[in-house]
């Protein structure tokens, strides 16, 4: 697994690590741990030369998003102080601090027209894909773009998690091991409640709502992915001189669309953002209001009139000072 010269103490910590770690949060810490492992395989060929110039200069060669590098050198300053525990002498970085880099792609309202017109017509032409997803796809499009759930525990819902007479979805078992109630619009429901009688779904005690018919398994987020993918390729929509870091049109940027027109509906509705915000934030399964803030990065050209009253909600959750540091 690990080549370099700290191999078994790699493996060692590993082994201790994964034990307390979830399965996805176990595969993150094994990925920073092997790009530390061949980053020091390369430069390192005796012990006890972790010193500030190697582990700075290695800071330095990572690249990406900010929180991603604030994250790799965490997991790696927690290998080191288990290093130095040890005995070896070591030096612990400085975690960088995190920008606010992340810019989502928001669809327009005439390309969120051609996606759907798309989607509703789609034309099975791949043999190998399932046979299920004509039918599966448009409803799962309308699901995120309405509802602003994930993919990936969209795809994952049981029948029993559906509650049709109240129009009520039930996450479980989310992103950060959480559970949420999604309210659906009444248009929503009657889709799904339509789906479900075509699919013979409908009065089901469980099974997943959305089957393969290739496996015993529920339908895959990536050949849902790459459906869409083909929609915007089809439909010429693209993020032309995107900047680094800039998220370009993806299946994920539903979740966002439907954040932005929660928020802008309900702003023009006359809703106090001190009740909407938090509200949208666990709708939407987040761990708190600042994780929701990214969701609400939009063009002032779209919402004009939304950009001053959100500013102004987040403004007033940070406290003033009247000293310079």
């Amino acid at each position: 697994m690990f080549k370099s010269i700290y191999s078994t103490q790699l493996s060692l910590y590993y082994d201790l690590r994964s034990k307390n770690l979830s399965d996805s949060a176990a595969k993150h810490e094994l990925c920073y741990l092997r790009r530390f492992d061949a980053y020091v395989e390369k430069r390192l060929s005796f012990r006890n030369n972790m010193t500030e110039e190697f582990i700075n200069k290695w800071v330095g060669s990572l690249s990406g998003k900010s929180s991603s590098i604030e994250n790799e050198v965490i997991v790696i300053r927690q290998f080191l102080n288990y290093l130095g525990s040890s005995g070896e002498r070591v030096f612990m970085p400085i975690i960088p601090k995190v920008r606010d880099d992340y810019v989502p792609y928001i669809f327009s309202d005439k390309e969120l027209d051609r996606i759907f017109a798309s989607s509703d017509n789609v034309i099975q032409k791949d043999t190998k894909a399932d046979p299920y997803l004509v039918i599966e796809f448009p409803v799962i499009i309308r699901l995120l773009y309405s509802c602003g759930v994930r993919i990936g525990e969209t795809v994952r819902m049981d029948v029993s998690d559906v509650d049709l007479e109240n129009g009520i979805l039930r996450m479980v078992n989310t992103k950060g091991d959480k559970h949420r109630l999604v309210p659906m619009s009444s248009l929503m429901t009657e889709i799904l409640t339509n789906y479900c009688l075509a699919m013979g779904l409908f009065g089901s005690c469980s099974g997943w709502l959305f089957p393969s018919a290739k496996s015993e398994g529920h339908i895959s987020d990536k050949a849902i992915k790459r459906r869409f993918e083909m929609i915007l390729m089809d439909n010429g929509i693209q993020l032309e001189n995107r900047r680094r870091y800039e998220r370009g049109p993806c299946l994920h940027c539903m979740r966002h669309v439907f954040a932005i027109k929660s928020f802008a509906q309900s702003e023009r509705r006359g809703q106090h953002m001190d009740d909407l915000i938090p509200f949208l934030s666990v709708y939407l399964g987040h761990e708190g209001i600042y994780e929701t803030e990214k969701y609400l990065k939009f063009s002032n050209e779209l919402f004009p009139e939304s950009i001053d009253a959100f500013g102004s909600f987040m403004s007033g959750l940070m406290p003033e000072v009247d000293y310079e540091t």
